[in-house]
């Protein structure tokens, strides 16, 4: 689930949206008990692209929250 459109959180609703960041963030824990570990470089691309993901949920939800 690393990588999230910006189209795919247009259609979120909000409570989509708070669960799928919250799922991310798992991930992103996850992702760094790795890196601490030293686990393998095979998906070295992931923790870039879940760390851009949930940036792009939290600016969507920022911005609807101030409309």
């Amino acid at each position: 689930m690393s990588h999230i459109s910006s189209k795919e959180i247009d259609e979120m609703n909000q409570e989509q949206r708070e669960i799928t960041l919250g799922e991310l963030r798992d991930e992103m824990l996850q992702l760094r008990s790795q890196q601490a570990l030293g686990g393998s470089a095979s998906n070295s691309g992931a923790y870039k692209q879940t760390r851009r993901s949930i940036a792009r949920l939290l600016t969507k939800m920022k911005q609807e929250k101030e409309e």
